[in-house]
């Protein structure tokens, strides 16, 4: 076994602080360290003898313990941040498989986090366990009442080692906030900071609890697919008891069996669902690769292993909804201007830039559908690498959606090669719009619009009047926010710096003159020794204030539009 950190905690914090920066350092080329952007349209086109780095990237990653084997799932989630060989690299990583816990620790832990004897609850209770990772194992059990469960465990330990590391990693990370320009553009501490609040929700099993349940509820209208149910009364921060699904990947079909079988419906339920989880519920399972999608003996599939849940607020919702509508119909600016609507424009926003990019990228998309089949995915995760070099910074979510798209359209391939996908997502994304635009003309929807209204018409008489009275006294102010990081704070700042060394220069020469006619003992050269070292220094002054002229100042970039 490698010298990874274990739950026991033995690597000290300065140890590993030394073993991060190390690993940091040893791949300091990557984009979001060496600030290198990825050129646009061809941003998934692999480099020569990059897939080697990596996967010896990804090694490294894992070896460093569970904290950064979490951290890169979520990074294949967020192409904005690496470059597309460690981007492809990442989507093929899950969780990798760790030692096992000895039957009596888990029969503790079980005990203490439920607080009951083992054999109280269970009728069997499996010492061998069905899986075992990074921040969890597995048992196979069976209830009093003859349920087969599943016993989830948390290792022991793992919430120390996981905030030491991110603690470590948190601080690197305002670090390169605050000193390079890829920090102050994609603020890697905020993306951190949210990361952390999503593990530490992954780590405390009763968010996966109503992450099922939920689920279970969303996938009601669809028969032939189901997610395992919890044991509420046997649920803990540190272990969930949920209904044992017996089944195999999709991967794992062989060709003899789907001719036998068609799973065309099968598999156009699945997208369906995923779709109505994005785009009706807000929510995203972040991780519906193969091996968590099960075939059972019913011939139903199960979706397993809901940690990491990912929620989308409503108006981003609907825009991320118009965005793909825009792209299956080839509407590259509509498609453009969704995006915007979801991100933050940067300083260096350059829009037509943007619009042109985003308006090839999705006629190609449209162009390539019926030959390559639907891939929102890697359009989307091309859309997020135009925008980041364009001055964009495009919401979490995109990326993730992407990566789920890639992950679904995958396991639609595994059960129905032959599916048409298109054929699938497109009626139903309509169909979703449809719903939103019922909704907004609902009985429910107007009446919170006109008590919005009402609202306006009771208080605006009484702001318009206070807004009078204040531009009459003269009390009437204006705040700019952000004025202290903008471009004009800097040129504003450079110029005080530069009168107040040249202020000092012709200081420093008036002085040297003055002194010259003092006549002293001290002398260099045969001139007074303090005028010269006065006089010298004043020179020096001023030859910083032409070189940083020369080599610092610009021609301010033309307001002109550049060419379509």
């Amino acid at each position: 076994m490698s010298d990874r950190p274990t739950a026991t905690g033995s690597d000290n914090r300065a140890l590993r602080a030394a073993r991060i920066v190390g690993f940091l350092a040893k791949y300091r080329h990557i984009a979001a360290f060496s600030e290198v952007a990825a050129e646009p349209g061809g941003a998934l086109a692999p480099k020569p003898g990059a897939e080697a780095g990596a996967e010896a990237f990804v090694r490294d990653l894992e070896a460093l313990g569970p904290a950064f084997v979490k951290l890169g799932q979520a990074l294949s989630t967020r192409p904005d941040l690496l470059p597309p060989d460690v981007h492809r690299a990442l989507g093929r990583m899950h969780d990798r498989v760790e030692p096992t816990l000895p039957y009596a620790q888990v029969r503790e832990l079980v005990e203490r986090g439920l607080d009951v004897r083992l054999t109280r609850v269970f009728k069997r209770f499996d010492p061998e366990p069905l899986g075992s990772a990074s921040l969890a194992q597995v048992h196979r059990a069976q209830l009093r009442d003859g349920r087969a469960v599943a016993v989830k465990v948390r290792r022991p330990g793992i919430e120390q080692v996981i905030a030491v590391d991110l603690d470590i990693l948190s601080g690197l990370a305002r670090t390169a906030d605050r000193l390079t320009q890829t920090g102050r553009r994609l603020h890697f501490a905020d993306w951190l900071d949210e990361f952390h609040r999503s593990l530490l929700g992954e780590l405390d099993y009763r968010a996966e609890a109503h992450a099922l349940e939920r689920f279970g509820r969303h996938l009601a209208p669809y028969p032939q697919l189901y997610v395992p149910q919890p044991v509420w009364s046997l649920c803990a921060p540190g272990v969930i008891v949920m209904d044992l699904v017996q089944g195999r990947s999709v991967l794992e079909l062989s060709g003899l069996l789907r001719t036998e079988r068609d799973f065309g419906e099968l598999a156009a339920q699945l997208l369906r669902a995923y779709l109505d989880q994005t785009y009706l519920h807000g929510e995203i399972h972040a991780d519906p690769h193969p091996g968590n999608v099960l075939l059972d003996a019913d011939g139903r599939l199960a979706v397993i292993d809901l940690g990491m849940i990912v929620h989308v607020p409503p108006q981003r919702r609907e825009r991320l909804l118009k965005f793909m509508l825009a792209a299956l119909d080839g509407r590259g600016e509509d498609a453009a201007s969704e995006a915007i609507g979801v991100a933050v424009r940067l300083e260096s926003f350059d829009e037509v830039r943007y619009r042109r990019e985003i308006g090839h990228l999705v006629g190609r998309y449209s162009a390539q559908q019926c030959d390559d089949g639907l891939a929102e995915g890697t359009l989307l995760i091309e859309v997020v690498r135009v925008s980041v070099a364009c001055g964009l910074r495009p919401p979490a979510e995109l990326g993730l959606l992407g990566r789920t798209l890639l992950n679904l359209q995958q396991v639609a391939r595994a059960l129905a090669p032959d599916l048409d996908i298109d054929a699938v997502a497109r009626p139903h994304l309509q169909r979703l719009m449809r719903q939103r635009l019922a909704h907004a003309f609902s009985l429910s929807a107007l009446a919170a619009e006109s008590l919005e209204l009402q609202g306006l018409l009771r208080d605006g008489p009484r702001k318009l009047q206070s807004l009078l009275s204040l531009l009459a006294d003269n009390r009437l102010q204006v705040s700019v926010a952000g004025l202290e990081e903008s471009r004009l704070m800097e040129a504003l700042q450079k110029i005080a710096n530069r009168i107040s060394t040249g202020a000092i220069a012709a200081a420093l020469i008036l002085a040297s003159a003055i002194i010259m006619r003092v006549d002293t003992p001290y002398r260099l050269f045969g001139y007074p020794a303090l005028a010269l070292i006065l006089f010298l220094l004043a020179c020096l002054l001023g030859l910083g204030l032409v070189v940083s002229a020369l080599l610092g100042d610009r021609r301010a970039p033309s307001r002109k539009s550049p060419p379509p």
